[in-house]
């Protein structure tokens, strides 16, 4: 008989790229997106980085995909903003998927997260109307992506898996997908958020759910009792565990290949936009 963690471990090995050899020291640059650095209104945050596909077809779309940093970036906006592409290995990640043939492409809007306090909601709301109301905004005007809530994803590593969840619970018409990635909640908050997220579906639908960790996450509990409790509740989640610790070489090497490959292979039924009209050539 073969344990639950081990068979839901092989499927993750199954699933996860090949390793992505990056690193922090510069080497962090992709060939297959254009990054910009964007300045935004905001009173808690006012950047976003955002990595648009250089691969796509003239005229062609793909979905959006939001990321929030960990706690190591929130005390500086440009630091924050860019650890996705600097330190998480987002960019690197994204080149080594291009290879394969099965890989469509994401937009990717990475903002500054600052470190909110927990315990005030009114904080939480704000930076989650900041984020939909100028942060998705801006990547659907100035980026190809489909303009729709079913291709309007959002995710988070660490404190950002965290504060994601919060985002997501509170403006759940928005989001069709959500990933979390060594999420930093322990076992009882992770049974309330199942509970919450099963509440969403009921009055919204379901979304779709990716649990993501690795063997020596000091969140792994909180991750593993999560996609348990949610399953229990009937949510459906893709869980994944891989071998490695909770750092920014592990992200790099396969946390972060891993949750892009998970996202860019949902489907997308219903989101291709209406043929654009030409006219004839005489």
């Amino acid at each position: 008989m073969i344990s639950r963690r081990a068979l839901l471990a092989g499927t993750a090995c199954a699933l996860a790229p090949r390793a992505v050899a990056a690193d922090a020291s510069g080497n962090w640059r992709p060939r297959q997106l254009e990054l910009r650095e964007v300045a935004v209104a905001g009173s808690l945050s006012r950047l976003i980085v955002v990595g648009t596909p250089r691969h796509l077809a003239p005229f062609e779309r793909v979905p959006l995909l939001v990321l929030l940093h960990g706690l190591g970036e929130t005390g500086d906006a440009r630091t924050g903003a860019w650890a996705w592409f600097e330190r998480y290995g987002l960019g690197t990640g994204y080149d080594a998927l291009c290879d394969s043939p099965s890989f469509r492409g994401l937009v990717l809007a990475c903002p500054y997260m600052p470190n909110l306090p927990i315990a005030d909601p009114g904080a939480l709301d704000v930076y989650a109307r900041w984020i939909v109301e100028v942060v998705i905004p801006t990547a659907r005007r100035e980026c190809p992506v489909i303009d729709s809530s079913p291709a309007t994803y959002l995710g988070g590593c660490s404190l950002g898996g965290h504060f994601s969840l919060e985002v997501l619970l509170r403006r759940p018409e928005v989001f069709s997908a959500w990933g979390g990635v060594q999420t930093a909640i322990h076992e009882a908050a992770a049974v309330r958020y199942a509970q919450r997220l099963a509440d969403v579906a009921a009055h919204n639908g379901p979304r779709e759910l990716l649990v993501e960790t690795s063997t020596e996450d000091p969140f792994r509990r909180g991750s593993e009792a999560l996609s348990t409790e949610l399953a229990r509740l009937g949510q459906g989640n893709r869980f994944i565990e891989l071998p490695g610790p909770h750092d920014q070489a592990w992200l790099r090497s396969s946390g972060t290949p891993a949750m892009l490959q998970w996202f860019d292979a949902l489907p997308r039924r219903e989101l291709r936009p209406a043929p654009i009209e030409r006219p004839l050539v005489r």
